[in-house]
């Protein structure tokens, strides 16, 4: 049977204003207030629990929440709250019990968390401090994804671009964002102005970039191939629209040195 005198609360967050219940071992609501996003909002938050809760300790405490990650469950943790999470679709069936109908609404859905981890606290997943080191990894793994997605969908830019009027560059490279390509490309946007760049200037190019894998006299028996016979202006906007994302694709590079492997 529940202690009459436990104490159970709930943080319904959003990126502006997070709404919290507080609930006794009873079921009783006992209060609810909503605070700010920020430093200050949320260490009311954590105050305001605390002093809602009879004088229990923190660690006596459990909060409820959806989102197992972020700066109000940090908050709550360096605070010493038991915090559990709770999935969106076990939150849909406990609200079922206060709205038949289903109805989301920042006040209900912080008192129907704080109630169900009343009720069925042994369903919960508990949330443990994470280490820093731990907590550092997995941001630079997120920032990597995100730089890797964001070079592809780049790549695919300039692929399509070249497509239209310059298909032979396209034999002589594996990934058009990389470092050494840009930089062919910045010397020889064009097929015209590609079969008039000089052999040294190639090998310059290469050996910069310590590309092994094609020599300067391949690549210019590429560059020199016969272009494709574009409308007036097509190679013009092909060009303006590479120039548009060639910055980008530098600054997006996910290998540390900033330099793909030859």
């Amino acid at each position: 049977m529940m202690r009459p005198e436990a104490w159970f609360a709930d943080v319904d967050w959003a990126s502006q204003t997070h709404h919290v219940c507080v609930v006794g071992g009873d079921g009783s609501k006992q209060e609810e207030r909503a605070f700010r996003h920020g430093g200050t909002g949320l260490a009311e938050m954590a105050d305001w629990i605390a002093a809602r809760c009879g004088g229990s300790a923190p660690e006596d405490i459990p909060v409820a929440i959806e989102i197992p990650h972020g700066p109000v469950v940090e908050c709550l943790l360096d605070h010493g709250f038991a915090v559990y999470s709770i999935n969106p679709k076990q939150l849909d069936r406990f609200r079922d019990r206060f709205s038949p109908a289903g109805a989301k609404d920042d006040s209900l859905d912080a008192r129907v968390l704080a109630d169900a981890l009343r009720t069925d606290l042994h369903h919960f997943r508990r949330i443990d401090p994470v280490d820093p080191v731990v907590i550092e990894l997995r941001a630079w793994s997120r920032i990597f994804e995100e730089l890797t997605r964001d070079r592809t969908r780049l790549s695919n830019r300039v692929r399509d671009q070249l497509w239209r009027y310059y298909p032979q560059i396209l034999e002589a490279v594996g990934s058009v964002v990389e470092p050494w390509f840009l930089d062919l490309w910045a010397k020889a946007p064009t097929p015209a102005k590609a079969r008039r760049i000089q052999r040294r200037t190639l090998e310059s190019l290469l050996k910069r970039h310590r590309i092994r894998r094609i020599t300067a006299d391949q690549l210019q028996e590429v560059l020199r191939a016969p272009a494709v016979a574009v409308a007036p202006g097509t190679t013009e906007a092909a060009v303006a629209h590479i120039k548009s994302v060639s910055a980008s694709c530098t600054a997006n590079s996910p290998t540390p040195s900033g330099r793909s492997p030859a």
